[in-house]
């Protein structure tokens, strides 16, 4: 029936509706974690690049100053006190060489795996972000095309019951025209009352005829014999 299909589509799109908006509610927690990764990885980037440059920087000082001290001993290598002072401040900043060549290539790594799980969780969001998207896309077309179905399907049915009360409006003056009415109890009892004497009424009057005629054909016979 229309009402029943009515109701079927109404209930399908406000189910639509529902999915629609959790989609929506989903898709803006998204947006918000991607945007706060976002700011996440600038800041890293921004630490990242200022600590590769000081570290970068004193790796230079420090190969500076080891050449210094090599040009300078190598003068006066034959001094044995400068030579070994030489020898101890040279593996002092080797060591220290060493120290911030690991600290780069260690800054360096913990960027690269920072960019690459930044990259891949970006993506993954954006995938579903997209998936979220057609999704709402789609359920909100569908669920608008069932609210016109139940528009239309409504004034259908609005003209419908406009046609079936005409009908019947008709039918029932037509019931009055046409179906004798039963009568009431008291109208039945009193017409028969009235039947009954009116009969009563007749036979008197046909009695009174009845003897009127005898009584004159007696008399009749009666003139005759004599």
């Amino acid at each position: 029936m229309l009402g029943t299909r009515i109701d079927q589509m109404s209930a399908k799109s406000a189910i639509l509706k529902e999915q629609v908006a959790t989609l929506q509610n989903e898709m803006a927690k998204l947006m918000s974690s991607q945007a706060l990764m976002d700011k996440m990885r600038q800041e890293e980037k921004y630490s990242f690049d200022t600590s590769k440059a000081e570290q970068e920087k004193g790796l230079t000082g420090v190969k500076l100053a080891m050449k210094v001290l090599k040009e300078y001993y190598a003068k006066n290598a034959d001094h044995e006190v400068a030579s070994g002072s030489a020898r101890g401040i040279l593996s002092l900043l080797e060591v220290v060489e060493s120290d911030i060549t690991k600290t780069l290539a260690g800054l360096t790594t913990d960027e690269d795996t920072a960019v690459s799980e930044y990259e891949t969780m970006s993506q993954k969001n954006e995938i579903e972000k997209a998936s979220k998207e057609q999704s709402i896309k789609y359920k909100g077309k569908e669920s608008k095309e069932l609210d016109q179905s139940i528009a239309e399907n409504i004034a259908d049915r609005s003209g419908v019951q406009a046609e079936l009360d005409a009908v019947l409006e008709y039918l029932s003056k037509i019931e009055e025209r046409c179906i004798a009415k039963a009568e009431a109890y008291s109208e039945r009892v009193s017409r028969r009352e009235a039947e009954l004497a009116g009969l009563k009424e007749a036979l008197t009057i046909l009695g009174s005829e009845t003897a009127f005629l005898q009584l004159k054909h007696g008399y009749r016979t009666l003139r005759g014999s004599k």
